[in-house]
């Protein structure tokens, strides 16, 4: 099997068909895959997956899923990575947003306790009119009395 003994480019034929990312599940064909060893001299012992029609068949040159196992666990770790990659860009936007909220939040309840004060200090300021008046009304009167 031509595919088997070549070298890990051999597996372009599966181009032809759609090109395999990471772990194939099935062939294009719809049979299912199984994982063999190779005996070729220039690949000895090395594993790959490959369509259980084709390697049953010992199909050469053909159009069958085949990829070299530590290539397809190559491509699930670059898959998983570049998942990882958006998951931590969503989460920092996420985290950014709400961030965002809690600031915006925390602002409304600086701005309405503000507002408390200024409202507390205003009474109070009323209430210092009205006691100076009346005091000034009272001296004003005991001056006018004397």
């Amino acid at each position: 099997m031509s595919n088997i003994s070549g070298s890990s480019s051999s597996s372009t034929n599966v181009h032809e068909r759609g090109r395999v990312v990471g772990v194939p599940k099935r062939c294009w064909s719809g049979e299912a895959i199984v994982a063999k060893n190779s005996k070729s001299d220039h690949n000895p012992n090395r594993r790959y997956f490959r369509c259980v029609y084709a390697a049953g068949n010992k199909l050469m040159n053909d159009n069958h899923v085949f990829k070299w196992i530590d290539e397809a666990l190559l491509d699930e770790v670059e898959t998983m990575k570049e998942f990882i990659s958006e998951t931590m860009k969503v989460e920092k936007k996420m985290q950014m947003e709400l961030e965002k909220k809690m600031e915006m939040e925390l602002e409304k309840v600086i701005f309405e306790r503000i507002e408390d004060v200024k409202a507390e200090f205003k009474s109070r300021m009323n209430k210092m009119i009205i006691v100076s008046v009346l005091g000034c009304m009272i001296i004003f009167g005991l001056v006018k009395l004397i």
